[in-house]
């Protein structure tokens, strides 16, 4: 049965190795194997994670006894308006199919209204067949941007909302 987890710093390599053996899959086609890599060292890294935690990120694992299958990381973005953000959540290619998703997703849809939220925001690259995942979920679609992450380099994203 899988489980979800309140991820702790020690927690750090899981998210990692998850993110690493996912974003080939879903990114390889869109942005390119050097942006892949730019991004993963960019966002990924262990320093980076760690001040997201110290900055409040909630990290959430989804795992049975013995394995990880994904996770989720999630943090408030606009105090007053009450407005959370949804900045990762992935699962592992081989754990496609089998609900993973959508436990992590409605675990993060609980915790943010029972903290009060009145929305919760994503941005998904614009091919990511994530972005059909979302719309299913009842999130909409709130604009188009383009971020420049340095390099050269662009996220070309929709920025998604659910309301609650």
């Amino acid at each position: 049965m899988i489980t979800i987890r309140k991820a702790k710093e020690q927690d750090i390599e899981i998210i990692r190795d998850i993110a690493s053996a996912t974003w080939p899959s879903t990114y390889l086609e869109i942005i390119g194997q050097q942006q892949i890599d730019y991004m993963l060292d960019k966002m990924y890294n262990k320093g980076e994670l760690l001040k997201q935690f110290m900055e409040g990120h909630i990290f959430l694992i989804a795992e049975d006894d013995e394995n990880q299958f994904g996770f989720a990381g999630y943090s408030i973005v606009d105090h007053e308006e009450r407005i959370y953000k949804l900045h990762k959540l992935y699962v592992l290619p081989s754990a496609h199919g089998k609900g993973v998703g959508k436990i992590l997703i409605n675990e993060v849809f609980n915790q943010v209204k029972d903290a009060g939220g009145s929305a919760l925001q994503l941005n998904v690259n614009k091919q990511n067949k994530a972005k059909d995942f979302y719309l299913k979920g009842g999130f909409t679609i709130k604009e188009a941007v383009k971020i420049d992450i340095g390099r050269g380099y662009f996220m070309d994203d929709y920025v998604m909302e659910y309301r609650f």
